[in-house]
Protein backbone atom coordinates (compact mmCIF):
# COMPACT_ATOMS: atom_id res chain seq x y z
CA UNK A 1 0.00 0.00 0.00
CA UNK A 2 1.41 3.53 -0.42
CA UNK A 3 0.86 6.51 1.95
CA UNK A 4 -2.37 7.83 0.85
CA UNK A 5 -3.75 4.29 0.98
CA UNK A 6 -2.59 3.21 4.83
CA UNK A 7 -3.43 6.50 5.76
CA UNK A 8 -6.59 6.59 4.48
CA UNK A 9 -7.44 2.72 6.00
CA UNK A 10 -5.87 4.00 9.17
CA UNK A 11 -8.66 7.09 9.40
CA UNK A 12 -5.30 9.15 9.48
CA UNK A 13 -3.57 12.22 8.40
CA UNK A 14 0.37 11.88 8.68
CA UNK A 15 1.94 12.38 5.11
CA UNK A 16 2.78 16.08 5.40
CA UNK A 17 6.39 16.38 5.59
CA UNK A 18 7.42 19.59 8.01
CA UNK A 19 8.76 22.85 6.43
CA UNK A 20 11.53 24.43 8.01
CA UNK A 21 13.31 23.50 10.93
CA UNK A 22 12.28 23.76 14.79
CA UNK A 23 14.08 26.30 16.77
CA UNK A 24 16.30 24.59 18.60
CA UNK A 25 19.12 22.86 17.00
CA UNK A 26 18.62 20.24 19.18
CA UNK A 27 15.34 19.12 17.80
CA UNK A 28 15.10 17.92 14.31
CA UNK A 29 12.23 18.88 11.79
CA UNK A 30 9.60 16.26 11.16
CA UNK A 31 9.60 13.36 8.80
CA UNK A 32 7.20 10.21 9.34
CA UNK A 33 8.78 6.63 8.21
CA UNK A 34 7.95 5.54 5.19
CA UNK A 35 4.82 2.60 5.49
CA UNK A 36 6.66 0.14 2.78
CA UNK A 37 10.26 0.85 5.12
CA UNK A 38 7.76 -0.18 7.67
CA UNK A 39 6.15 -2.92 6.21
CA UNK A 40 9.67 -4.34 5.63
CA UNK A 41 11.21 -3.66 8.70
CA UNK A 42 8.42 -5.81 10.69
CA UNK A 43 8.26 -8.51 8.43
CA UNK A 44 12.00 -9.09 9.51
CA UNK A 45 11.63 -8.24 13.53
CA UNK A 46 7.63 -8.57 14.05
CA UNK A 47 6.87 -7.52 17.14
CA UNK A 48 3.78 -8.94 19.98
CA UNK A 49 0.82 -8.04 21.01
CA UNK A 50 2.94 -7.44 24.21
CA UNK A 51 5.24 -5.41 23.56
CA UNK A 52 5.28 -1.76 24.75
CA UNK A 53 6.62 0.58 21.84
CA UNK A 54 7.67 3.87 22.58
CA UNK A 55 8.32 6.36 19.66
CA UNK A 56 10.79 9.28 20.44
CA UNK A 57 9.64 12.33 18.44
CA UNK A 58 6.39 10.41 17.14
CA UNK A 59 5.11 13.79 15.19
CA UNK A 60 1.47 12.98 13.68
CA UNK A 61 1.45 9.36 15.19
CA UNK A 62 2.39 7.29 11.95
CA UNK A 63 4.58 4.88 13.62
CA UNK A 64 1.75 4.34 16.57
CA UNK A 65 -1.20 3.51 14.64
CA UNK A 66 0.71 1.28 11.84
CA UNK A 67 2.18 -1.00 14.61
CA UNK A 68 -1.28 -0.70 16.90
CA UNK A 69 -3.34 -1.96 13.81
CA UNK A 70 -0.80 -4.79 12.63
CA UNK A 71 0.35 -5.98 15.82
CA UNK A 72 -2.01 -4.44 18.38
CA UNK A 73 1.12 -3.66 20.59
CA UNK A 74 0.90 -0.51 23.22
CA UNK A 75 2.58 1.94 21.57
CA UNK A 76 3.38 5.86 22.96
CA UNK A 77 4.43 8.66 21.42
CA UNK A 78 6.67 11.59 22.92
CA UNK A 79 6.67 14.83 21.04
CA UNK A 80 7.56 18.33 21.73
CA UNK A 81 5.54 19.94 18.99
CA UNK A 82 2.56 21.24 20.42
CA UNK A 83 0.40 21.14 16.91
CA UNK A 84 2.13 17.53 16.15
CA UNK A 85 0.82 16.44 19.75
CA UNK A 86 -2.40 17.85 18.79
CA UNK A 87 -2.97 16.17 15.44
CA UNK A 88 -1.52 12.76 16.61
CA UNK A 89 -4.45 13.20 19.15
CA UNK A 90 -7.02 13.96 16.52
CA UNK A 91 -5.96 11.08 14.29
CA UNK A 92 -6.24 8.90 17.24
CA UNK A 93 -9.88 10.33 17.96
CA UNK A 94 -10.49 9.44 14.09
CA UNK A 95 -8.30 6.27 14.17
CA UNK A 96 -10.94 4.43 17.37
CA UNK A 97 -13.96 6.12 15.86
CA UNK A 98 -13.58 4.28 12.60
CA UNK A 99 -12.12 0.82 14.32
CA UNK A 100 -13.21 -1.68 16.63
CA UNK A 101 -9.68 -2.20 18.51
CA UNK A 102 -9.50 0.11 21.99
CA UNK A 103 -7.98 3.12 21.57
CA UNK A 104 -6.23 2.65 25.66
CA UNK A 105 -3.56 0.59 24.09
CA UNK A 106 -2.26 4.26 21.92
CA UNK A 107 -0.60 7.07 24.42
CA UNK A 108 0.73 10.32 23.31
CA UNK A 109 2.96 12.58 25.90
CA UNK A 110 3.29 16.23 24.81
CA UNK A 111 6.53 16.98 26.46
CA UNK A 112 10.59 16.91 25.55
CA UNK A 113 11.57 12.98 25.19
CA UNK A 114 14.39 13.14 27.77
CA UNK A 115 11.95 13.91 30.42
CA UNK A 116 9.82 10.96 29.62
CA UNK A 117 9.53 7.90 32.35
CA UNK A 118 10.47 4.79 30.99
CA UNK A 119 8.35 2.77 32.19
CA UNK A 120 8.98 -0.82 33.37
CA UNK A 121 7.16 -2.46 30.50
CA UNK A 122 8.79 -0.68 28.01
CA UNK A 123 10.90 -2.44 25.90
CA UNK A 124 10.90 -1.06 22.06
CA UNK A 125 12.25 2.23 22.02
CA UNK A 126 12.18 3.81 18.26
CA UNK A 127 14.13 6.87 16.84
CA UNK A 128 14.49 8.40 13.38
CA UNK A 129 16.69 10.76 14.20
CA UNK A 130 14.76 13.15 15.85
CA UNK A 131 17.17 15.27 17.68
CA UNK A 132 21.23 15.64 18.57
CA UNK A 133 23.25 13.39 20.12
CA UNK A 134 23.27 14.58 23.86
CA UNK A 135 19.61 14.45 24.02
CA UNK A 136 19.88 10.69 22.37
CA UNK A 137 22.57 9.81 24.93
CA UNK A 138 20.39 11.32 27.85
CA UNK A 139 17.49 9.25 26.38
CA UNK A 140 19.46 5.84 26.60
CA UNK A 141 20.58 6.96 30.12
CA UNK A 142 16.88 7.18 31.03
CA UNK A 143 16.63 3.82 29.22
CA UNK A 144 19.46 2.13 30.99
CA UNK A 145 18.49 3.86 34.86
CA UNK A 146 14.84 1.64 34.08
CA UNK A 147 16.70 -1.55 33.11
CA UNK A 148 18.42 -1.41 36.89
CA UNK A 149 15.25 -0.84 38.27
CA UNK A 150 13.32 -3.33 36.63
CA UNK A 151 15.69 -5.94 34.67
CA UNK A 152 14.63 -7.07 31.26
CA UNK A 153 15.95 -7.15 27.67
CA UNK A 154 15.15 -3.90 25.74
CA UNK A 155 15.32 -3.04 22.00
CA UNK A 156 16.56 0.41 20.52
CA UNK A 157 15.28 0.53 16.94
CA UNK A 158 17.06 3.19 15.13
CA UNK A 159 15.52 4.73 11.62
CA UNK A 160 18.63 6.59 8.49
CA UNK A 161 20.44 6.78 12.11
CA UNK A 162 23.40 9.38 11.90
CA UNK A 163 27.26 8.51 12.45
CA UNK A 164 27.00 10.17 15.80
CA UNK A 165 23.84 7.94 16.47
CA UNK A 166 26.00 4.86 15.20
CA UNK A 167 29.61 5.37 16.95
CA UNK A 168 27.80 5.72 20.05
CA UNK A 169 25.64 2.58 20.35
CA UNK A 170 28.23 0.48 18.51
CA UNK A 171 29.96 1.61 21.50
CA UNK A 172 28.17 1.21 24.21
CA UNK A 173 28.90 -1.42 26.78
CA UNK A 174 25.33 -2.16 26.98
CA UNK A 175 24.02 -2.87 24.12
CA UNK A 176 25.14 -4.80 20.95
CA UNK A 177 23.73 -4.93 17.10
CA UNK A 178 20.56 -7.01 16.97
CA UNK A 179 20.37 -6.83 13.28
CA UNK A 180 20.06 -4.43 10.31
CA UNK A 181 17.05 -4.25 7.63
CA UNK A 182 18.36 -2.05 4.48
CA UNK A 183 15.21 0.06 2.73
CA UNK A 184 14.40 2.67 -0.12
CA UNK A 185 17.57 2.38 -2.32
CA UNK A 186 19.57 0.71 -0.06
CA UNK A 187 22.33 3.44 0.60
CA UNK A 188 23.82 3.21 4.08
CA UNK A 189 21.96 5.29 5.99
CA UNK A 190 18.90 4.23 4.36
CA UNK A 191 18.43 1.53 6.82
CA UNK A 192 17.40 0.26 10.49
CA UNK A 193 19.20 -1.05 12.99
CA UNK A 194 18.22 -2.78 16.12
CA UNK A 195 20.08 -2.72 18.83
CA UNK A 196 19.25 -5.10 22.00
CA UNK A 197 20.22 -4.79 25.73
CA UNK A 198 23.17 -7.09 27.17
CA UNK A 199 20.99 -6.91 30.36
Amino acid sequence: MNVLNYDKLLHIGTEEVQVGFHKSYHYHRYEPTPYEHLEQLFREFPLREADHIVDFGCGKGRLNFYIHYVFQSTVKGVEINEDFYHQALHNLERYAKNRKKKKEKIHFYLGRAEDYLVQPEDNYFYFFNPFSLPIFQKIISNIIYSLEESSRKVNIILYFPSDEYRFFMDNHALFKQQGEVKVGNRTDKDTFIIYQSLY
